[in-house]
């Protein structure tokens, strides 16, 4: 499966569930068009929870305080660097809480507790197969994660020799 194709699996997997719990608390978004300071302008992570009465400003981005909770779903291979600049700039942003999920470590890591100047103080590491759960203000969304694709690293192949 492509990394696309991996990722249309994850939001469609994930985005009716989350709908599905908010019961008009919120919004969830695909791919928003987000204000993070230090990001490009328009910055849009692949999933994000608003909170309850969050609107999008005159130029139609969210700003980072609309945010309650963000998914992305990684490439692989996982990001390494990348991952690190998403999380020093949500944790900055203040955004309560950012779902890394992992098809190639068949891994979701939750990261809440954004600090300044820009670390989440907690991580938890839930394999897919498990219920993730992530805190929101004054509620907890509940996502079923055993459809989600794992495409762990494919073994070598041994050589035959002739």
């Amino acid at each position: 499966m492509t990394a696309g194709g991996r990722r249309r699996q994850v939001l469609g997997g994930t985005e009716p569930q989350i709908t599905a719990q908010l019961g008009g608390q919120g919004e969830v978004l695909r791919d928003p068009a987000v204000d993070l300071p230090g990001a490009p302008p328009g910055y849009a992570p692949d999933l994000a929870v608003t909170a309850p009465g969050a609107a999008p400003g005159g130029d139609g981005r969210w700003a980072a305080t609309d945010l309650e909770a963000v998914l992305d779903v990684l490439p692989r291979p996982a990001p390494g660097p990348d991952l690190a600049r998403l999380l020093r700039l949500y944790a900055a942003s203040g955004v309560p809480v950012y779902v890394a999920v992992d098809p190639a470590g068949a891994v979701c890591t939750v990261h809440t507790d954004p600090q300044r100047p820009g670390a989440y103080h907690l991580a938890e590491k839930v394999p897919f197969g498990e219920d993730l759960h992530l805190q929101l203000a004054g509620r907890t969304l509940v996502i079923d994660t055993a459809g989600l694709p794992a495409d762990p690293a494919r073994p070598t192949r041994a050589r035959r020799r002739g």
